[in-house]
């Protein structure tokens, strides 16, 4: 094994540890600002006018649980592959909303940690930048095989 790759297979799980909880703080923190104020993200979630007003409530009700489920699995590093690639998911299904509100011309507030609804001053490319900063780290986590102090390493799965 030559030095180069000898030296990537020794850190890609301690890189991955810390994308791990990057990741995990970053769905923590989210999840911890909506829980405390469901009627705050039902009008975040309403504000996107991208879903019939049945399905609003219960997306807006469970999205902060299915958060907090996704940064625990992260954290703990339980299924991590699995659970990257549904952080994946979840992160382009935002970033396809928040780019939906930028084109229709909607000026909203992501209500991604809290809030949301109408602003004067909307933020989507900030917004884009972070949630596709975030993409492209949990895209690389689903690719390593290994990740440090993980219940993943503890069970060998």
């Amino acid at each position: 094994m030559s030095a180069s790759l000898r030296w990537v297979r020794t850190r890609t799980p301690w890189w991955s540890l810390v994308a791990r909880l990057t990741l995990g703080a970053l769905f923590a923190a989210a999840a911890l600002g909506k829980v405390g104020d469901p009627q705050e993200t039902v009008r975040a979630v309403r504000a996107y006018q991208l879903l019939p007003e049945s399905a609003v409530h219960p997306l807006a009700y469970a999205l902060p649980y299915a958060e907090i489920a996704l940064a625990l699995l992260l954290v703990v590093g339980l299924m991590v592959r699995l659970t990257a690639l549904l952080t994946a998911a979840i992160l382009l299904v935002f970033m396809a909303a928040v780019a939906s509100a930028a084109v229709r011309g909607l000026r909203i507030d992501c209500g991604c940690f809290g809030g949301g609804g109408v602003t004067a001053d909307p933020q989507y490319a900030q917004e884009l930048l972070r949630d596709g900063a975030a993409l492209a780290v949990a895209l690389a986590l689903a690719a390593c095989r290994r990740s440090a102090l993980s219940v993943d390493n503890a069970l060998e799965l």
